[in-house]
């Protein structure tokens, strides 16, 4: 059916977004986006009809089929492969339309948690592609990911403020993904006061942690349903490696369920100091179980296998090995590597292993595993697959929004 934007919007917006420039695409190109996807792809652009470098990063688009059906208004950069992002409305974006997304997003995470710590914005699930927002309390941690999106960073704010009524808005603007957007990386405080570290609640364990200084937002919550899942598989008095442990998010975990030892290995002697106050304040003895190792993953799995080193459970949760598609022999040569240095750790007992690579499958994943322990000599049995935590939630159409894996697996010294 063919219609024209007054017909779909309300008379006020009908002007402003009637005369904005026109996004057309070639034949068929609009099928992915009537599936549901918001992302259009620079060669799918009908760029004899419509100049891609007429745009500026940022500027806003009517999306057209090549038949002048309307699609929607998107944000454009021409810089990107990602060309433009659909936003599935008609009406220009602004701090009320922000709010009003906020707040449906809002609702999912209030149904979730009783407390007001997790991902609060999950980019495209939420309607909101480019941005992501995590809560910590009365401080969020906001991660801009577009030039559309950075245009509208006073107006994310004042939304936030409106929202949620926080009372300090950081931005960590320092991912990857500004670079191919050709933004600058920046951390700063947009709102309110920012203090060196910041508490984290989950499951009634209390966590410090760095926001400016930290990974990513200074926190993983979508490892929470994972690390939750963890005591299941454990035996109390189990002896647990925590590998690129961070502030030891899972080692700490794991000496709630009754770990009688955790040695936490990570690169970051300040994540690792992080990591062993944690384990101290959820629990006064706590702080003498968990030791740490500084240290590169591979070299320290190296070591302690040629010292006869054995755990119960070895958990590794390393960075995403592939952030781009081309990335993706090395970084699977990587995970076979790494799980089979695991595995060798282990004699009877229970492998984590993760991955939170997009452009590594679930099932190029299970092949990493399947292949480090015929390397390694080990009976491997999958007990469980985990995903990421219900705050980031999975857009049916869009699968780049499931990109977590956390397998869990029995490992033993084979049938003999």
């Amino acid at each position: 059916m063919r219609f024209t934007i007054s017909e779909v919007l309300p008379m006020s917006d009908a002007l402003s977004a009637a005369q904005l420039p026109a996004l057309r695409l070639k034949r068929n190109e609009d099928r992915r986006l009537n599936a549901g996807h918001l992302w259009i792809f620079s060669n799918e652009v009908d760029t004899q009809q419509t100049a891609l470098n007429k745009f500026k990063p940022g500027d806003w688009a009517r999306v057209l089929a090549h038949n002048d059906r309307a699609l929607g208004l998107a944000y454009v950069n021409p810089q990107s492969l990602i060309c433009a992002r659909l936003l599935s409305t008609w009406s220009m974006p602004n701090t009320a339309w922000l709010a009003a997304r906020m707040r449906i997003a809002l609702g999912l995470r209030e149904r979730l948690y009783a407390k007001p710590y997790y991902r609060l914005i999950f980019g495209e699930s939420d309607g909101l592609p480019g941005l992501i927002v995590d809560r910590y309390g009365a401080t969020v941690v906001v991660q801009i990911g577009t030039a559309g999106m950075e245009r509208l960073k006073s107006q994310i704010q004042e939304a936030l403020i409106e929202v949620v009524r926080c009372e300090a808005v950081l931005y960590k603007n320092d991912g990857s993904a500004r670079e191919l957007e050709g933004l600058p990386s920046y951390v700063e405080t947009g709102y309110g006061r920012i203090g060196d570290l910041v508490q984290v609640d989950e499951d009634g364990l209390k966590f410090q942690v760095p926001l400016a200084a930290g990974q990513k937002t200074g926190w993983f919550f979508d490892q929470a349903a994972n690390r939750r899942a963890l005591p299941q598989y454990m035996a109390r008095g189990a002896r647990v490696l925590d590998v690129f442990s961070y502030v030891g998010a899972w080692g700490v975990r794991a000496l709630q369920a009754g770990a009688r030892e955790v040695l936490c290995v990570d690169s970051s002697a300040a994540a690792l100091e992080l990591a062993a106050g944690n384990a101290a304040a959820n629990s006064g003895t706590h702080g003498n179980k968990l030791q740490t190792v500084k240290g590169d993953a591979f070299d320290v799995l190296e070591e302690l296998g040629l010292k006869g080193e054995r755990f119960d459970v070895v958990v590794i949760d390393p960075p995403a090995f592939a952030k781009r598609r081309k990335d993706l022999p090395k970084a699977l040569a990587a995970y076979k590597r790494l799980n089979q240095l695991a595995m060798q750790l282990i004699g009877d007992g229970i492998l984590v292993s993760c991955s939170c690579s997009f452009h590594v499958s679930a099932e190029d994943l299970q092949d990493a595993i399947a292949k480090a322990a015929r390397s390694a000599q080990k009976h491997l049995q999958i007990l469980q697959m985990g995903g990421q935590a219900a705050d980031h939630p999975v857009h049916p159409a869009i699968p780049e929004t499931r990109y977590l894996k956390a397998y869990f697996c029995r490992v033993s010294d084979g049938l003999k």
